[in-house]
């Protein structure tokens, strides 16, 4: 590993001599500013070793004698191991020893250098702040620096793998719909086209997934063009099936190959009045168009974050069938941790085979986290075979894990108590749930932020001097990405205002470094509550989410008589909805697990 580490770095340094590049700075996404990107973009994890879960967290900078990686908190102690002996540093981008890449590379060049990036592979926005910045200071920043066509032969294809129709009758809305709903969003901005690099975005208003681009996502490697009188989608044409074909032409799309997408921003008419997501459009692209372009393009993805009421119904369906999942999964656990023969990685397997037992659950969405004891408290944990541990002994167990059904997606945390818990981890499990089922009964008006919201679910733990750092719901998409926004509930300030039909994770924890971690997460979705003439519209949250809480694990000598109430009226909910789609043992096992909690 370290020879070969080593062997890159050379090679980019030796890229960067022959093209006049004195920094190289080396993102961890793709030119549509993915979460999670296809291989084919993962060449920081390539040439630093770093590897950060299936997301992009991790940004490099090399220069003649320096090389270093900066990642979050999340990734503190995994950055640290696995850059050990590649000739890389980690450098820390969050907490009380946080240096900021851009201010680094300002104070380590001089006026006459030059920092190159891939264009391609940094938004608009990131890249114009870094030229500013450098700029100030006389150095010059090179976009047309594609570090890996130069040092990375054996770097991956583009994914080629098949698109396919998501069920409009699953969707609730046709192509031509969502395609005049986003051109009125681009008027209301002084537009007269969109040019959507997003590939969430993109799979959304074109109603076709795929199974392999994303790692847990079903969507495509793509771009869309959409204006008045023409309608382009940039694909490799190995992806499409004819079933395909004839639903784009039904749609009046037409299909040009991915690689001529900056071409045509080139030669669009000057005229046009491109729309754009600075944050989600390449800066590579972006210098490529000829005509004006407008800064903004959010309303495309808050009219994705709205599901429809066919999409909410449908996503009941999947809630039920991941229910079933989980509830033959933890009776597996239980009744097998007492061998001593399950480990944080079996049960990650036994996981993913129960949930794709059934033929509508495409993926999982997201890798799961299964943490035990310690592990717990790693809040991105993902076990390896070098951490894996064996699941026995008493203490606690965390599992966060989702499914990709084409009925919708789902992601939940359970925390459960293996052997006997202790009385620190019941009031701490009890806290926890407090702030869960403060902001699930919440209610709220109409423009409320998620920021507004927050406390709610930190507000009992941070009586007793305890925290988690971490947001407390993001925003789920159908079908697409587990993780999408606009909307979130945390503390740094969202402008977007809560609407109805958006569904948002209420996931509290706490974590206590070397010894266990909690977290709590349901999937609720914002729905009207109640209307005054004096006051206006108010919202709440549905939860929707279907499976028990641990039992054992709440000290009711802390709650109130209201949180007892919603507890039992959750589990019954979840007994009667997924006991007709369980077997009589299984049925057995979900009663006594949602029996009512007395004090």
């Amino acid at each position: 590993m370290e020879k070969k580490n080593m062997e890159y770095l050379a090679r980019l340094r030796k890229a960067m001599s022959d093209h006049g590049i004195d920094a190289c700075v080396i993102s961890g996404t793709d030119p549509h500013q993915s979460e999670l990107p296809p291989h084919h973009w993962r060449g920081r994890e390539w040439l630093t070793g770093f590897e950060s879960g299936n997301g992009t967290n991790g940004t490099a900078v090399v220069t003649a004698d320096e090389a270093l990686c900066w990642t979050d908190s999340r990734y503190f102690l995994q950055a640290e191991e696995q850059l050990k002996g590649t000739g890389f540093k980690m450098m820390k981008e969050d907490g009380p020893e946080a240096v900021d890449l851009i201010d680094w590379l300002t104070e380590h060049t001089q006026a006459g250098q030059t920092v190159g990036i891939d264009g391609m592979t940094f938004s608009v926005s990131y890249a114009q702040r870094m030229e500013q910045e450098l700029g100030d200071n006389g150095v010059k920043l090179n976009t047309d620096f594609p570090q890996f066509d130069y040092i990375y032969p054996e770097r991956p294809e583009r994914p080629m793998n098949k698109l396919f129709i998501h069920d409009e009758t699953i969707v609730g809305e046709t192509v031509e719909s969502k395609m005049q709903r986003i051109m009125t969003e681009v008027k209301a901005e002084l537009a007269n086209a969109i040019f959507i690099s997003a590939l969430d975005d993109i799979a959304w208003a074109t109603n076709l997934r795929a199974a392999g681009d994303i790692c847990f996502s079903p969507i495509y490697v793509a771009f869309l063009y959409i204006g008045n009188d023409r309608r382009v989608l940039f694909v490799d044409k190995e992806k499409l099936t004819p079933e395909v074909e004839a639903h784009l032409a039904k749609y009046n799309i037409e299909v040009q190959p991915y690689d001529d997408a900056v071409k045509f921003v080139g030669e669009l008419p000057k005229e046009t009045r491109l729309l754009i997501d600075p944050a989600k459009t390449a800066r590579g692209l972006y210098d490529h168009i000829a005509c004006t372009t407008v800064f903004g393009g959010a309303g495309v993805a808050k009219l994705k974050s709205i599901k429809n009421d066919t999409m909410i119904a449908n996503l009941e369906k999947a809630m039920e069938k991941d229910g079933v999942a989980l509830t033959r999964f933890f009776m597996m656990v239980e009744k097998e941790y007492p061998t001593g023969k399950l480990t944080e990685m079996e049960l990650g397997r036994r996981l993913r085979a129960l949930r794709l037992a059934d033929p509508t659950c495409v993926d999982e969405s997201f890798s799961p986290i299964l943490g035990w004891n310690g592990h717990g408290a790693i809040v991105h944990y993902e076990a390896t075979e070098e951490t894996d541990v064996t699941v026995e002994g008493d203490g606690l167990l965390l599992v966060d894990s989702g499914g990709q059904y084409t009925f919708g997606t789902t992601d939940i945390t359970r925390t459960i108590a293996l052997g006997t818990p202790t009385k620190e981890q019941i009031h701490d499990f009890t806290l926890v749930m407090k702030g869960h089922i403060a902001l699930a009964r919440a209610i709220f008006p109409e423009g409320t932020r998620g920021a507004q919201l927050d406390v709610l679910a930190r507000q009992f733990l941070w009586a007793e001097g305890k925290a988690y750092y971490h947001g407390t719901g993001h925003g789920v998409g159908f079908f697409i990405n587990c993780h999408e926004g606009p909307q979130n509930i945390r503390l740094n300030e969202n402008p977007t205002p809560l609407q109805p039909g958006m569904i948002t994770s209420n996931e509290p924890g706490i974590y206590l470094a070397d010894r266990y971690g909690i977290r709590c997460e349901n999937l609720i979705v914002t729905e009207p509550a109640m209307k005054s003439e004096e006051f206006g519209q108010f919202y709440r949250f549905e939860t929707m989410t279907l499976f028990p809480f641990d039992l054992r694990l709440f000290e009711t000598a802390i709650m109130t008589d209201e949180e007892i109430d919603w507890l039992n009226a959750y589990h019954k909910k979840v007994r009667e909805r997924l006991t007709p789609l369980l077997t009589a043992e299984e049925g057995a096992w979900l009663a006594e697990k949602t029996k009512e909690l007395k004090r």
